[in-house]
């Protein structure tokens, strides 16, 4: 029997189920192989993570500052509008609010108090200049003969021969570089044309600003969805208030700087310190530039009336406290009423120099301001929370979704009319308050 079984199983043939493989192209990935990708640290992932959206943001802002060194013709003008609105918007508001001035009128004698009020300084500063350097020509006279003299007789031991070939070279220069001299000529030409077109266009956008200030910026935000107007509304009401605490603390510095430098003029004995204040005040509020050619100028008296150990101590004074001024008071107090930190004020203003000039020294702290307010308050969801946004648009605090039929709320427009835009605030913010 166990013989017959054997040879039974023997005969039978296992028939094993032939299995067809897919050609190597067409077969599934296997999710267990290896990747390079899973060798690479965590740290190492997340730095290319963040490389390469920094990448992104920075190629973004590159091309945002070649756009507005475009238009700078436009933008410079508008920006200096802007700062000057937050300067003299206050007055404007107190007259109109306070006096009962229409505000057509208060705009009107505010910037002809304001024209008037800086024509009048200037041009004062100028005639008791004039004045002093006529009285002071002949002790300038006397110092271009020492200075002839040490030339002479000093260590370099210059004779009239060598003045000669000095003054003949360089009338030599002055000839070949003639074509040089006439381009730069006419390029410095079409610059003050620029800059006559961007005063008449500063005071053009100032009128307006004083005067519709809050029309515009409602415009604007009415261009935005109706969800994400309450939340920029504060936005941008809580970054003019830190723009128009820039201005007015510019001013405070631009007047510490005059009374230090025309107090350590006066002590020293420089004639016409008065006037030299002036222009140190007014000359504050143009970074690089207005502080360099008002030094000088402070630095030049000290050397025409009093000489050289005059002038070297007046330069130390003017050195003192414009470096006091530029990297301790300005960034303390300035950093304090924008919420800024001092390092960043300084930080701001030196990178805005590198970029823009003096366009950037001017614009750089007022901007990083605005735009550390505006990303602080709409990181922290502060509109939700915000009486003026509440009075404006009511609460706001989880408000229903946008695609149920209650999700709308009532919003009145200018005209009266729901649902359309943000109603106009009783008090005017974007003129300075």
């Amino acid at each position: 029997m166990k013989s017959n079984r054997l040879a039974r199983l023997r005969r039978v043939r296992l028939v094993r189920p032939r299995v067809e493989h897919p050609p190597t192209s067409q077969r599934p990935l296997d999710t267990t192989e290896f990747h390079e990708a899973d060798d690479l640290p965590y740290a190492v992932k997340i730095a290319a993570s963040w490389a390469w959206r920094l990448l992104v943001i920075a190629a973004a802002l590159g091309v945002l500052v070649w756009l507005m060194s475009k238009f700078s013709v436009l933008i410079v003008p508008l920006m200096i509008a802007a700062l000057l609105t937050g300067l003299l918007g206050p007055l404007v508001n107190f007259m109109h609010a306070k006096l009962s001035v229409p505000r057509g009128l208060a705009v009107a004698l505010t910037l002809i108090a304001f024209l008037a009020s800086t024509t009048a300084g200037l041009s004062l500063a100028g005639q008791r200049l004039g004045v002093g350097f006529a009285q002071l020509w002949q002790q300038a006279l006397v110092g271009i003969e020492q200075v002839q003299t040490w030339l002479f007789t000093g260590p370099l031991q210059l004779s009239n021969d060598d003045l000669q070939s000095f003054l003949e070279d360089t009338l030599a220069q002055l000839r070949s570089n003639s074509n040089n001299i006439l381009s730069e000529a006419l390029s410095w030409g079409s610059v003050l044309g620029q800059i006559v077109t961007g005063f008449l266009l500063t005071i053009f956008a100032l009128i307006f600003m004083l005067l519709d200030g809050r029309k515009i910026a409602s415009f604007l935000i009415n261009l935005l969805p109706r969800r994400a107007r309450p939340a920029m509304d504060g936005a941008v009401t809580r970054g003019w208030t830190s723009m128009v605490r820039y201005v007015r603390v510019q001013l405070l510095v631009a007047l510490i700087d005059a009374v230090g430098i025309g107090l350590g003029a006066f002590i020293l004995g420089v004639p016409l310190a008065l006037p030299l204040s002036v222009l140190v005040f007014m000359g504050s509020f143009i970074p690089v530039i207005g502080a360099l050619l008002t030094g000088a100028l402070a630095v030049l008296l000290a050397l025409v009336a009093n000489g050289w150990v005059n002038a070297l101590i007046m330069l130390a004074v003017v050195l003192v406290v414009q470096q006091a001024e530029s990297h301790i008071l300005q960034p303390l107090i300035m950093g304090k009423a924008v919420s800024l930190h001092p390092l960043a004020v300084v930080l701001a203003v030196a990178g805005g120099t590198m970029i823009a000039g003096i366009a950037g020294a001017l614009f750089a702290v007022p901007a990083m301001a605005v735009l550390n307010t505006v990303v602080k308050y709409l990181a922290n969801r502060t509109w939700e929370n915000d009486q003026l946004v509440i009075e404006r648009y009511g609460p706001l605090v989880n408000p229903p979704p946008a695609t149920s039929p209650s999700a709308t709320v009532p919003i009145p427009d200018n005209d009266g009319t729901v649902g359309v835009a943000a109603p106009r605030p009783t008090n005017n913010t974007m003129n300075g308050e």
